[in-house]
């Protein structure tokens, strides 16, 4: 079986059983063993270092004045975890304990277990921010279950939301041989290449989402396409699902307004050499796109 991907291996059992249970949450939320993560305007709460370490506080340290609802997270073990948004804090708070920053910043460098809880959190509350409406009627909506469901305040309407992920290929296009598709948007870091991706649209299944990307992207035409893993990507909302793709067809057409910088072949042998500077660099180490260079490298 292949390893989880950097943010897919959260430990907590999500105990979707209890979000219901009031009076046990109420126990929970008070609970000294209990564990709260903190986040500030997407950012959460770590403390520095060579390997940076998540912040888990009890709760009679985080500041729940002002702050958001609480989100249960889940069990890890016989220990409750909670996330909670204290975005609205300011400045922000708990400068004692670490400092907020931005997972994409540190996650590359934690160690793989302990990220997937913070991108977890992140995610949740993330969700909530965006979904204090009700899309049906624009009402206000609180949050029910725990924080797990987002129910419109209007009697009349009563709609429901759920914490959504937005589904997106992700796929390392070869010739079969020693070269592999990049390509480069204007957003990302200075001389910072990636594979191609694209988001699912509705009605389509996962392969005809690689087949029409890459054909919109880069106008190859495709063989095979091999499932390979997925990976949550908070940043914001998506599920990075990854794939291996043999060209049928070799000569680019880039779309320029898909690729702003343009695509074009690699072999093996400059990738192994990336002098990961301005010139050139390889995708996030913390990301599906790296690993699946990474093992076609090696391949």
């Amino acid at each position: 079986m292949k390893s989880p991907n950097i943010y897919s291996d959260v430990q907590i059992d999500r105990a979707a059983h209890l979000r219901r249970d009031d009076a046990w949450l109420a126990d929970a939320a008070v609970n000294p063993a209990s564990r709260v993560l903190p986040i500030w305007r997407s950012r959460n709460l770590v403390v520095e270092g060579e390997t940076p370490a998540p912040v888990h506080l009890p709760p009679d340290i985080v500041p729940m004045d002002g702050a958001g609802d609480a989100v249960f997270l889940g069990l890890a073990g016989e220990t409750a975890y909670f996330a909670i948004d204290v975005s609205p804090l300011d400045p922000p708070p708990l400068g004692d304990h670490g400092e907020f920053l931005d997972l994409r910043q540190v996650g590359p460098r934690m160690r793989p277990t302990e990220g997937g809880v913070l991108a977890y959190a992140r995610a949740m509350l993330n969700w909530h921010r965006r979904h204090g409406f009700c899309s049906v009627c624009g009402s206000p909506t609180e949050s029910r279950d725990a924080g797990h469901v987002r129910r419109c305040t209007d009697a009349d309407c009563g709609a429901q939301c759920f914490p959504r992920t937005d589904p997106a290929v992700i796929m390392l296009v070869h010739d079969g041989g020693d070269r592999v598709v990049l390509g480069r948007k204007s957003s990302m870091l200075p001389g910072q290449h990636s594979i191609l991706a694209g988001f699912v649209e509705p009605g389509e299944s996962l392969e005809d989402a690689v087949r029409r990307e890459v054909f919109e992207e880069v106008g190859l035409a495709l063989g095979e396409v091999i499932y390979h893993s997925s990976q949550p990507w908070p940043f914001p909302a998506n599920i990075m699902l990854g794939f291996t793709a043999r060209a049928t067809t070799f000569d680019l057409n880039v779309d320029y307004n898909e690729l702003e910088d343009g695509a074009r072949w690699f072999t093996r042998d400059f990738l192994r050499n990336s002098p990961e500077d301005e010139s050139f660099r390889l995708p996030r180490r913390d990301s599906i796109s790296r690993r699946l260079i990474n093992e076609w490298m090696e391949g």
